[in-house]
This record gives C-alpha cells, sequence and structure tokens, in this order.
C-alpha cells in the first residue's frame, strides 16, 4: 500500500456515518461541506461528463518494495469534455493557504485549447458548500467562452443583495455582507499566489495595486479563525462569479449530518425526515 504524505486529507475523504441524524439547515453560507466537499463535487463533475484522472508523483529506489515507496505529491485532476476547464482536488497535495485554511478544490479554464496556460483559477477551502461550487461548475460547463465575461461587477452584488445581503457602506459598488454579518464578499486586490491571465498580476510594482479579484469568506466571530474561503482570479468572469454568490446566499436550506462546530448554535435546524 502507498502512503500518503498527508494522511489526515485522503484523496477521497470518507463519507459521513450513515446513522447521524439528517437535518435540513440555514443559512446555507454557514452550513458547511457535511464533510463531503470531495464527493459532492466529484459526483457534479461525473454528471457533466467530465473525465476524472489521479495523478500521483513518487520516488523509489531500486531495491524498494512497493509498500516502501514515498509518495510527494497526488492530486484528483477533473477535466471538461472539451478540456477547456479542468478541477483540481488538492487537499491531499502541497495547497496553499487562504485566510490559515488549505485550498481544498482549484477550478481553472483556458480561452483554447492549443494553450497550456490558465486563464483563470478560483480556489475553494473545505468547509465551503458544496452546492455554491456544484453550481459554479455547472455555469461553468455550459460556457462555450469560459474565458469571456458576460456582464460586470454588479451582476455579483445584486445576487447577493437580492437574498438580503447588505452593501458594504463604505464600498457599496464592491462589497457586501450576509445580514448576520459573518460571511463576506469583496471585489479588490488578489491575494499572494493567486494564478491568472491578467499580465498586472505579474508586472504590478510593490507599491502599486495589483489587478482585482472576487474574494469571500465566512468569519462567524470577530476575531476568530474564518469558517471557509474563496478566492477568484482577476479574469473570472463576473457573470460566473454571480452564480457563486447566488448559490451562496440563496435562503432555501441544504440537508446536513455534520455541522460546523462554529456556526452550530448559529444555525436554523428542521429535521430531514
Amino acid at each position: 500500500m502507498e502512503a500518503p504524505l498527508y494522511p489526515e486529507h485522503p484523496l477521497d475523504p470518507p463519507t459521513p456515518n450513515k446513522g447521524q441524524s439528517a437535518y435540513w439547515v440555514g443559512p446555507r453560507h454557514l452550513a458547511g461541506d457535511d464533510g463531503r466537499l470531495y464527493d459532492t463535487v466529484a459526483d457534479t463533475l461525473a454528471g457533466l461528463g467530465w473525465t476524472s484522472l489521479t495523478i500521483v508523483r513518487g520516488r523509489q529506489e531500486p531495491d524498494d518494495q512497493p509498500e516502501d515507496r514515498q509518495v510527494l505529491r497526488s492530486t484528483v485532476l477533473h477535466i471538461s469534455p472539451d478540456t477547456l476547464c479542468w478541477a483540481q482536488w488538492v487537499l491531499a497535495d502541497e495547497p496553499f493557504h487562504l485566510g490559515d485554511l488549505p485550498i481544498a478544490w482549484q477550478i481553472s479554464a483556458r480561452a483554447d485549447a492549443s494553450s497550456p496556460l490558465a486563464q483563470w483559477s478560483a480556489y475553494f477551502t473545505p468547509d465551503i458548500p458544496g452546492e455554491v461550487l456544484a453550481d459554479f461548475l455547472v455555469a461553468l460547463d455550459a460556457r462555450d467562452q469560459p474565458d469571456v465575461s458576460l456582464g460586470g461587477a454588479e451582476l455579483v452584488l445584486d445576487a447577493v443583495t437580492a437574498h438580503g445581503w447588505l452593501r458594504d457602506i463604505d464600498q457599496p459598488h464592491a462589497g457586501a455582507i450576509d445580514p448576520t454579518f459573518a460571511s463576506h464578499l469583496s471585489f479588490g486586490e488578489m491575494p499572494p499566489l493567486i494564478q491568472d491571465a491578467d499580465l498586472r498580476a505579474l508586472t504590478a510594482q510593490a507599491d502599486e495595486a495589483g489587478p482585482a479579484g472576487w474574494q469571500a469568506w465566512a468569519e462567524p466571530v470577530l476575531g476568530a479563525p474564518i469558517l471557509w474561503a474563496a478566492s477568484f482570479g482577476a479574469s473570472v468572469p463576473h457573470d460566473l462569479v454571480a452564480v457563486f454568490a447566488n448559490g451562496l446566499s440563496s435562503t432555501a436550506p441544504v440537508l446536513r449530518r455534520v455541522l460546523p462546530e462554529s456556526t452550530r448554535e448559529r444555525l436554523l435546524r428542521a429535521p430531514a425526515s
């Protein structure tokens, strides 16, 4: 058996105990991922016809037994039928962090199948609701040109304010917050290491502002660790981010067996049966 580099982050996380009680819970943006973030997204991609590949990079000396092989990096890669888009489960690999949380899914797209480089990438940490990523990926899969934006930044803010979120008082055209002041959506300079084809990401000087992209995160308790985070490169089409924002702020309850500790007492719950 090969030993993963990070056994605490398996390639395919275990499904929660089926004997656990199930609840319909809300608000969605505080409901967590039910411990099934990989399964929810992978099932969605399989339904869309994306190809799944497991990539393992390792090191083995000539005299080593198979069980002694050292796995250095591993990831699960899903590729769209037109090969313009791909999604990587990188939690079992060596992900960088957003808000002190490791990246779980990285979703990328390119303008031309002949180019090996992504036009944009988006990043999502654990505990982001899997339903939101599923909506985002279904919308991405439906696009013939995943690099072309079909609207402006107002689409994103309109999506959340339609569900009762409030525009940021200081930056009403670049940010919003949910009515409980726990989850945030902001358009601003991208964090470090976000991959994007916008050349300003490479040429901006230390004293210059880099390209702007959408960021979202949940901070249930001010100053405490965040629950989840998402970051979109500057070239991610605003209308795709709006699909994400619409799903995130949706008032429809979601089914959960596993509730985040930090938001358990803030969730409305109703038995699923």
